[in-house]
């Protein structure tokens, strides 16, 4: 009788503990479908004040006609220029005080529109798409305007031989389905649209019963649910049309050969798998982890000097998906060999299966991949979207279990049914040589355009309220800081949202300043010797010990490690074995000595490095070190000591920073870091690593050609006499998000792209170092359009000199950068990226905060008077790389 009350009170405390988990479910997670049909889940993510807002609209390029591929996206275009209740402008102007990201993407099965913003802005967010769902403005004349946009997102994209090969793919696998398009569109289909067809495309999908909302943050499930609810509860429902129906061919075996401007060749196999909603999609998801494994043969053709690289990645649509092995080779080669030794691996995997020990390892993996998501807001509420609309799934909970049912068995069957060379699509694409960059010919402002008038944007009350009291954020950050006896210094930041730690780190080093003259490319050869293990244990036998504890690590000059956190001590000596006794064995060298001579005989010849290196000749003056650069002469010049010498030399621990972010404790995490370095010693004096000083440069305009592009990209570039730690530097920066931040409300934005719809991106960032700055604008433009949009940002630049910035501009830029304090503390990733810079340069580790104060006290003629000082209107170096104007003006892409 004692015995069955044992087992009865053990079974009461397990209901009580399942019990108790669901409760704590519930408060993590809530879940409603309103009455409309709208589909919500709020999920609690405690890392930062930060919430993301994602609103899934279940239509993209499916549902639009065959004759007009990019519908879809045109629409997703056209919700950025509001509607009923909410002016362009005032949308622009409300997200760009929001500070953090507000964008969209269209894929084939649906449209998505996220929020990723401060906690204390949700309910803007909420009323935003609340609105959005309810209608949009779609004039002609807006639509002409956006078109202009995005048929230069068209050419961009275009430009991009891997996306001309990614389009025809498509085509081959998936003919006569809607997959068969891409959901980017095409010039030619964008010029027979008509603002009526997308204002009947919104109007017809666009409804909350064909909508999935997911929000996670440091919110209340609960209340937020109440929140959605009084926000969305009264959109009404709508009839929905029937979808489109799939019914896929056998895919036909073909080859598709295209040129390219990369530095390197690429073949591509590329074979049809299960889709996203597929019952066989977590095996096929294991698969491509197996086969793309480091211990796998495709990534050993690179290890073995079979090619410069090679892999497996995996792409899912709803209805199918794609598997593609990749093998890159040297400009020059030839590529058969690479493919040939490509179709035996896969032949091998269909008729022999895929190691079990590699299929265990991918399954371990792609579980712990799942647990990191819970390491950024972001990336979290993307897991809970691509499980809830891509794959169908009650939540990401649902995949791991789905993941963890597969076998062995199931991988080589569906490798056996999958990798057949009668239904592969091959792709090769060579390098070809586009020409010699030369002198530009000017620019001469043939087109001219008024800049938008700077004028402040009347906001609705609900949003007015919101953004109308500015103060200096607080941080969730209390990092400890350590220095260990050898002059390495810890940063450890506690995290306990997931069951994961995550390792950031550098050893501050500059090759153009510590390698011998004659030696360039030695830290490219050394860096590439790091993936062939550690004096005790081989490539393959460390990357086994990485996969038996489901560690991700990377060793060099800057490293990495992700790590369950129950394996943390075991990752963290797995590193500091490769980090401080790489095996750098000799036959190692020769393999990465010759494949770097390969990729710098390309990359010498091609457009994107003669544009950089045309860029830096032109504002450098001749014998600046930043202008040295490896050569195939100097790599094959190299020896095998002057690469064990240059490790000896600069790899030292006190110009090492290491960072730990994740359900980790400080002193524990001090102690198993210094038993696995302390050990470490530096010799010596601590080297210089700084670029010296450089005067001010002359203007000039350079051309590099590109045959392969439909686009020219631009940059305006100009040496500027403001390092990191002039205090000049906060009046810059918050001028730039004015100039060219907050994206949808900036002034270069506005003027360049929604007022004349002359560029789709346009960017401006100040580069500072500890002795020199530079400042950069860049912009991708159609040839006969880069005069006009050139003329433009000089126009804006005048302005920022001439006039102070208008209160509310200057509001909002503020506001940005002082919300941006809180949304660089919502990934592990981000948190320590900015404690290992600030660590770095000497910071405190709060100059978020430090600087958040200057920005609070800057005023209007701060911003100009440092602009008109500091940025000289009539030096900028402009560098185009493009086809040029004689192969594009007033021409359409195809």
């Amino acid at each position: 009788m004692r015995k069955q009350l044992k087992y009865l009170a053990a079974a009461i405390a397990c209901v009580l503990a399942g019990t108790a988990a669901a409760k704590a479910d519930d408060a993590q997670v809530a879940r409603a479908t309103l009455d409309n049909g709208l589909r919500v889940v709020v999920v609690r993510d405690a890392l930062a004040p930060v919430v993301t807002t994602e609103v899934n609209y279940l239509a993209g390029s499916d549902e639009v006609p065959a004759e007009f591929p990019g519908t879809a996206h045109a629409v997703e275009h056209m919700m950025f220029r509001g509607g009923p209740g909410l002016s362009k402008d005032q949308l622009a102007a409300i997200a760009a005080n929001m500070g953090g990201a507000f964008n969209a993407q269209t894929t084939q099965g649906s449209t998505q529109y996220y929020f990723v913003t401060p906690a204390q802005d949700l309910d803007v967010a909420l009323h935003v798409e609340a609105l959005r769902m309810r209608g949009i403005d779609v004039s002609q004349a807006e639509w002409a305007k956006e078109r202009g946009a995005i048929e230069q997102e068209v050419s961009r994209d275009l430009s991009s031989p891997d996306f001309k090969f990614y389009t025809q793919m498509l085509g081959q696998m998936f003919a006569g389905t809607p997959y068969a398009h891409s959901p980017l569109g095409t010039r030619d289909s964008f010029d027979q649209t008509s603002a009526t067809m997308l204002k009947q495309f919104h109007d017809t999908w666009y409804a909350p019963n064909n909508a999935i909302m997911v929000i996670v943050g440091d919110v209340d499930p609960q209340a937020t649910l109440a929140k959605v609810k009084m926000q969305f509860d009264d959109v009404p429902r709508k009839d929905l049309p029937a979808r489109p129906a799939f019914h896929f061919t056998s895919v036909q075996a073909k080859t598709l050969r295209l040129p390219t401007d990369s530095p390197y060749g690429s073949v591509y196999l590329t074979y049809r798998l299960p889709g996203a909603q597929s019952k066989d999609y977590a095996t096929a998801l294991v698969m491509a982890s197996a086969l793309g494994s480091q211990r796998a043969d495709l990534f050993g053709m690179g290890m073995e000097g079979k090619a410069l690289f090679g892999g497996f990645e995996q792409e899912a649509l709803p209805e199918a998906g794609i598997g593609l092995a990749v093998g890159v080779f040297p400009a020059g080669s030839d590529a058969q060999p690479v493919l040939q030794r490509m179709q035996a691996i896969l032949a091998e995997a269909a008729s022999k299966g895929i190691d079990p020990a590699l299929v265990e390892a991918a399954k371990r993996k792609a579980i712990a991949e799942l647990e990191t998501k819970k390491n950024s807001v972001e990336g979290l509420a993307g897991a809970w979207s691509s499980a809830l609309v891509e794959q169908g799934l009650d939540s990401p909970d649902a995949m791991k279990q789905a993941i963890e049912s597969v076998t062995p068995k199931a991988v080589n069957a569906l490798a056996k049914a999958s990798f057949d060379p009668a239904h592969a699509i091959t792709a090769i694409l060579t390098p070809e040589k586009s020409g010699k960059p030369g002198e530009g010919k000017g620019f001469g402002g043939a087109e001219s355009f008024a800049s938008s008038p700077d004028k402040p944007v009347p906001l609705p009350a609900w949003a007015e309220q919101a953004f109308a009291k500015l103060e200096v954020p607080s941080t969730m950050l209390h990092p400890v800081a350590y220095t260990l006896p050898n002059g390495l210094k810890l940063i450890v930041q506690p995290e306990s949202v997931s069951d994961t730690v995550e390792v950031m780190g550098s050893v501050r080093t500059n090759p153009d300043l510590q390698s011998l003259k004659g030696q360039d490319g030695v830290s490219e050869v050394l860096d590439g010797m790091f993936q062939f293990g550690s004096t005790s244990l081989d490539r393959m036998q460390f990357q086994q010990a990485l996969d038996a504890i489901s560690a991700q690590e990377t060793a060099g000059a800057s490293f990495s490690l992700g790590v369950p956190a129950e394996h943390f001590a075991e990752g963290i000596k797995l590193l500091a074995d490769n980090e401080l006794h790489p095996a750098l064995p000799k036959q190692a060298f020769a393999l990465m000595q010759h494949q770097q001579a390969g990729i710098w005989t390309g990359e010498v010849q091609s457009p994107e490095f003669l544009d950089e290196l045309g860029l830096y000749k032109a504002l450098l003056p001749a014998s600046d070190p930043q202008l040295r650069h490896a050569t195939p002469q100097s790599v094959m010049g190299l020896s095998y000591d002057n690469v064990k010498g240059y490790y000896t030399k600069v790899f030292r621990p006190d110009m090492t920073t290491l960072v730990i972010v994740g359900k980790v404790d400080p002193a524990q995490a001090k102690a198993v870091v210094e038993q696995a370095f302390g050990a470490w010693k530096a010799d010596g004096p601590k080297p210089d690593v700084d670029y010296p000083a450089v005067p001010a440069n002359k203007a000039v305009q350079l051309r590099t050609p590109d045959a392969s592009s439909v686009q020219d990209s631009v940059r305006m570039a100009q040496v500027i006499d403001v390092n990191r730690d002039d205090p000049a530097r906060y009046a810059l920066n918050l001028g730039n998000e004015v100039l060219g931040g907050g994206f949808y409300a900036s002034r270069l934005y506005r003027d360049l792209r929604d007022s004349s719809g002359l560029v789709y991106t346009i960017d401006s960032e100040f580069e500072l170092d500890k002795h020199r700055g530079r400042y950069t604008v860049s912009f991708g433009a159609d040839p006969n359009k880069v005069a006009g949009a050139r003329a433009l940002v000089l126009k804006d630049l005048k302005q920022m000199q001439s006039e102070p910035v208008a209160d509310a501009d200057l509001l909002r830029a503020k506001g940005i950068l002082l919300r941006r304090v809180s949304l660089s503390e919502s990934s592990f990733g981000s948190i320590a990226n900015q404690l290992l810079t600030y660590a770095e340069r000497g910071q405190p580790l709060d100059q978020g905060i430090v600087a958040a104060k200057h920005y609070l006290e800057l005023t209007a003629p701060d911003v100009q008077q440092a602009y008109a000082k500091h940025v000289r209107l009539e030096d900028f170096v402009t560098a185009v790389k493009g086809p040029g104007l004689n192969e594009r003006a007033g021409s359409a892409a195809p």
